[in-house]
């Protein structure tokens, strides 16, 4: 079979079994061992500042968005214990909340299953001078939905077909469109995985249907193939974050990010402090009128 051309749609392609050529690499690995070894890790010190660098260009994004009424849609996927959510929290962590928000959706309720797929995706796309941040997104019908069997094929086809006509119109509208799908090896997943049961804080990450992906993850990888083949596309491309060392992938999506939107900085006005005025002679009650939290900090040592 001749190598698929980026962009074919499922009326137009045919993948036998959702199989695509993967014969140079390891099926147990999902395209991120190339950076997925320990020496390749990412210094820490090196780490932060870039990062804090990074961020502080974020927030030149962030202000460029507003300024120029753009509108910026991110999408975060890939397996779980990827990395995405922690990813996402660096492009936040310094954001104006009321510019840039995270679209983390539930499962449909009962009457968003009657509704046209995307619709409940079109509700969270941004308004003029706003960024979204999709952790986990429409695809989730290429993805969990297909595996589980949370879709009938006939809706998995028509998906695949209208996917691609649904980003053309998102793009061809002036919204900014990226792509990222976070790669991370059977081996590094598992350890995540064992990390999550043991660590309290972590353990909400953690459900039977993230465990029941361990003894999918072949069809998660013939699933995930077969969405790149049809949605991989020249208005819409998707773009590989290798997520062995989650370090290094914070750093090169937030780069990439930053290289792919033709931002610039925005002068702002420069503010200053006024004057405190004068004092009319205001008294504040006293502390015993009003409940204050304990001091829990004087308890410590």
């Amino acid at each position: 079979m001749d190598a698929p051309t980026r962009g074919q749609t499922a009326d137009t392609l045919a993948v036998p079994n959702g199989e695509v050529d993967v014969s140079d690499q390891d099926a147990r690995d999902d395209g991120s061992a190339a950076a997925g070894t320990t020496k390749d890790r990412l210094p820490r010190k090196v780490y932060e500042r870039e990062l804090l660098r990074l961020q502080t260009e974020l927030v030149r994004l962030q202000e460029w968005v507003r300024a120029e009424g753009a509108r910026l849609v991110v999408v975060f996927e890939g397996r779980d214990a990827a990395g995405k959510g922690g990813t996402i929290k660096r492009v936040s962590e310094y954001l104006n909340p009321r510019i840039a928000r995270i679209a983390a959706l539930p499962a449909p309720t009962e009457r968003q299953r009657t509704q046209w797929y995307f619709q409940r995706y079109v509700e969270h796309l941004p308004a003029a001078g706003e960024i979204v941040l999709f952790d986990r997104s429409w695809y989730n019908r290429a993805g969990v939905e297909r595996v589980m069997g949370f879709c009938t094929p006939e809706q998995y086809r028509i998906f695949l077909r209208q996917c691609p006509i649904f980003e053309r119109l998102l793009v061809e509208d002036g919204i900014l469109l990226r792509k990222y799908w976070f790669s991370v090896s059977d081996l590094e997943q598992e350890r995540r995985f064992t990390d999550r049961l043991t660590d309290p804080m972590r353990q909400w990450k953690l459900s039977e249907m993230d465990l029941e992906s361990i003894t999918r993850w072949e069809d998660y990888s013939r699933a995930k193939d077969e969405m790149f083949v049809h949605t991989d596309i020249p208005d819409a491309p998707w773009y590989v974050v290798e997520s062995e060392d989650k370090r290094r992938a914070r750093i090169n999506m937030i780069a990439h990010l930053l290289s792919s939107v033709p931002y610039h900085a925005v002068r702002r006005t420069p503010l200053e402090l006024p004057a405190r005025p004068a004092s009319t002679g205001y008294q504040r009650p006293p502390r015993t009128t009003q409940t204050y939290v304990p001091d829990h900090a004087a308890s410590l040592h």
